[in-house]
């Protein structure tokens, strides 16, 4: 969005605010895309925040909150008293509180977690242990438990009691635990209504348990759920007991971040931490910079395998003009086969046990491309009227090329992430380079044998 824009809706929102007209805040509000909306509060005086919480309550301004990023909602509490930071953070979600309380500085987390409530201040504090990145970060511990004697029209009564605190996703399972709270099972809303009034859940929920670690990876954690159609998935502890849920909702949340996040390193930089627009240039040039000066030296190294083969670049000059089509090639070749192969493996549809299926697959699928690449190289070196031993050196390499490009490409992904290392790390900017530089090396050795005979 223009600064401008942004500009004039500040000055409709302050306006509406001196009038304490609701409808017109949250219709100059609503103009604001949900990435900008922290930035218009941001922009925001203290009073003038302050105004615009009381103005339109403390759900509207928790949902509010939720909506933006953690590190701008943080930001915006700090303005306000302890009291109405307090409120606002208690009416978030769990989730979304405890990710906003971890960007607050902890003597100021303290001082605002004295105005929650006991028992959200105990579930923040529950949640505050697990690393932002995993299953139990993005969790949140509301939900229906009851034990496995109770009756069906205990659970019904159980859910109605906690239906209006909970998320939409949390009220669709019913979770059965002991009295150790493990999970023994779980009961889908549809199965709870459908079952008679006095029978125990332990007779009608389902055992078979599709659940995650708290200490699990949040992408792993968001696949398995939607890879099992559910509304929401049990978090467990390394005891089995139960100590949250993921909900669809979060669980996109994080694909989404994932996916953006792997886009940028595939382009070959590090991911901006916070909406374009709001980055600075040193901010910018810090997260790219480290794969700029990776990719120079990638680049140096083609001007060292250059320099290598000089005396047969001047002895055979024909030899120079196929070397922009071949490098190019075969990065072309290895950029579709990394971007495929990195989508395949955040998608869950290949891991590394496949490595074996994926290396037949792709390597018959380079023979054919390679053969085809080969005909036509050679054929444009004929057409160009070069000798014909530089005729069949530039068609074999494009052949030995290609397959050495895509064997590149299945290989380095897989092993980063048999390594626990982002898949994405291996981006197309880096895998061209790598290519251009041994591409090259494959070349000119060809060469030496074909055209030189040494």
């Amino acid at each position: 969005m223009e600064p401008q824009v942004l500009t004039d809706i500040l000055h409709e929102v302050a306006g509406a605010l001196d009038h304490r007209d609701v409808a017109a805040v949250l219709h100059a509000a609503g103009r604001a895309a949900p990435a900008e909306r922290g930035s218009l509060l941001l922009a925001l005086t203290p009073p003038q925040l302050s105004a615009l919480f009381r103005l339109i309550g403390q759900e509207p301004a928790s949902d509010l909150l939720e909506e933006i990023a953690p590190s701008d909602a943080a930001r915006l509490l700090v303005r306000l008293s302890e009291t109405e930071a307090g409120a606002i953070l208690e009416g978030m979600d769990p989730d979304d509180a405890v990710d906003v309380v971890q960007e607050l500085a902890p003597s100021r987390a303290e001082e605002i977690l004295h105005h929650v409530s006991r028992d959200a201040a105990r579930e923040l504090l529950e949640l505050l242990p697990y690393d932002p990145d995993t299953a139990g970060g993005i969790m949140t511990p509301e939900l229906v438990a009851v034990r496995p004697e109770a009756t069906v029209q205990e659970a019904l009564a159980a859910l109605r009691d906690l239906a209006q605190q909970l998320e939409p996703g949390s009220i669709q399972y019913i979770y059965v635990a002991d009295e150790a709270r493990r999970l023994v099972g779980v009961l889908p809303l549809r199965a709870l209504v459908l079952s008679r009034p006095q029978v125990p859940v332990s007779e009608v929920m389902l055992t078979d348990i599709v659940k995650v670690r708290a200490s699990a990876d949040q992408e792993a954690a968001a696949r398995l759920l939607l890879e099992h159609d559910l509304m929401a998935l049990p978090v467990v502890d390394d005891e089995e007991r139960l100590v949250g849920i993921i909900t669809a909702d979060d669980a996109l949340d994080v694909l989404q971040e994932e996916t953006s996040e792997d886009i940028q390193r595939l382009g070959g930089s590090e991911p901006l931490d916070l909406p374009y627009l709001r980055a600075t240039v040193g901010h910018i040039v810090r997260r790219r910079l480290g794969w700029v000066m990776l990719l120079f030296g990638g680049m140096f190294l083609t001007s060292l395998v250059l320099r290598h083969f000089e005396e047969s670049i001047q002895t055979m000059v024909s030899l120079a003009v196929f070397i922009p089509l071949l490098i190019g090639m075969g990065g072309v070749v290895g950029s579709q086969t990394v971007t495929t192969l990195v989508r395949a493996l955040a998608l869950g549809e290949v891991a590394p046990r496949h490595i074996l299926q994926v290396i037949r697959k792709e390597m018959a699928v380079a023979v054919l491309l390679g053969i085809a690449l080969g005909i036509a190289n050679t054929l444009l070196a004929w057409l160009m009227g070069v000798p014909v031993d530089i005729r069949y050196t530039v068609g074999l390499t494009a052949f030995v090329l290609v397959c050495w490009a895509m064997a590149m490409a299945v290989l380095l992904p897989i092993l980063t992430h048999k390594l626990g290392i982002d898949p994405a790390i291996v981006s197309n900017p880096l895998l061209t380079t790598i290519v251009d530089a041994t591409g090259l090396f494959l070349y000119f050795t060809l060469a030496q044998w074909l055209v030189f005979g040494r």
